[in-house]
């Protein structure tokens, strides 16, 4: 995905606006306070105390009016909000790209697993639908084999079994779509995901580096004074790409957890013998796939439901689940955020 596909989230989206807004409300109601409580009065009758208010409010309205000043006062707000939340919150997007990691492994061997499983239910089903196809031919020979003997109880016993038997794979063949769909997904996203970690691993590692010299070579001193010269903070910058990064990357495994959740739902509501399903599992299967944008898959996404819709494409469920292994003139996904 390109970067300029990510929104950049504002100041006030992050954790560190959240406390920025507790801070300012209670800057307010301390003004406010102060407001209502100050002798006015005496203010006024004293020359001193209304110099040094004249003073305070000369300053105010400096702040307000000058853009440099204006800069310099958010970014030193901004700098001090983002400090007392990353006492509390991890705000650093190198530690929180290591938690992803941590956690993208650990899907990943969910996921390798959960393949496992819907590939053995897929097996059975499988089975089943090919089984009831021979019994339904069995069943329609023994009913002519009656007709023509003038049995008509056995006749109509027999059609009976085989119209049911016709009727339950209507319902299975439709419930092995589904299944499919969830086995092309949860594949193609493993696939993705291999890449996805061994890329954020990469990033991690390079940027770790790169980030302590830039930190180290553009104090927040010079960060300010870029600020107040109007010039880009490449400090700034540099932090606003790893924050690109944090959230697209967050986007992904956000949706791998999602849709891990949707099929182990899906799987657990399936009856093979009864080919029936949960519509709760079904519904949540049919707002993915209806769902315009996937950020792990990509353009992907179409591609694999309308491979899964198409009868001549027939998947191999013996086939192993690839271990992706990235081209040697693979190009990292993330360069391009800090280019």
């Amino acid at each position: 995905m390109d970067k300029t596909q990510i929104k950049q989230k504002s100041f006030w989206q992050r954790p560190e606006g959240i406390t920025g807004l507790i801070f300012l409300a209670a800057l307010v109601a301390g003004v406010g306070f102060l407001v209502t409580a100050l002798p006015w009065a005496a203010i006024f009758a004293n020359t001193l105390y209304l110099a040094g208010t004249l003073a305070v409010l000369g300053v105010i309205v400096y702040m307000v009016l000058d853009p440099k000043m204006r800069a310099l006062v958010s970014f030193s707000y901004k700098s001090v909000m983002r400090w007392i939340t990353g006492l509390f919150v991890k705000v650093d997007p190198i530690g929180i790209l290591k938690s992803y990691v941590e956690d993208l492994q650990d899907n990943l061997r969910k996921m390798n697993k959960q393949i496992s499983q819907l590939r053995a239910q897929m097996h059975k089903l499988k089975e089943i639908i090919v089984n009831n196809r021979k019994e339904i031919a069995s069943n329609l020979q023994m009913a002519s084999k009656a007709k023509e003997t003038q049995k008509t109880n056995v006749m109509i016993l027999k059609s009976r079994r085989a119209g049911r038997l016709k009727e339950s794979n209507v319902k299975l063949d439709d419930l092995y779509k589904r299944m499919e769909v969830l086995y092309r997904v949860l594949t193609k996203m493993y696939e993705n995901s291999q890449i996805l970690s061994e890329d954020i691993k990469d990033q991690v590692m390079v940027k770790e580096q790169e980030r302590k010299a830039i930190h180290a070579s553009h104090s927040a001193m010079n960060s300010a004074m870029s600020v107040i010269s109007g010039d880009p903070d490449k400090r700034a910058m540099f932090d606003m790409a790893m924050e690109a990064v944090t959230e697209d990357v967050g986007n992904k495994v956000g949706e791998m957890e999602r849709f891990m959740e949707v099929s182990a739902n899906f799987m657990n509501s399936i009856d093979l013998q009864e080919g029936i399903f949960e519509e709760e599992g079904l519904t949540m299967l049919e707002k993915w796939e209806k769902e315009s944008t996937s950020f792990l898959l990509g353009d992907e996404k179409l591609s694999l439901l309308l491979e899964a819709e198409d009868d001549s494409n027939i998947l191999d469920l013996n086939a192993p689940v690839k271990e992706k292994i990235r081209e040697s003139n693979h190009r990292n996904q993330y360069d391009n955020f800090f280019e």
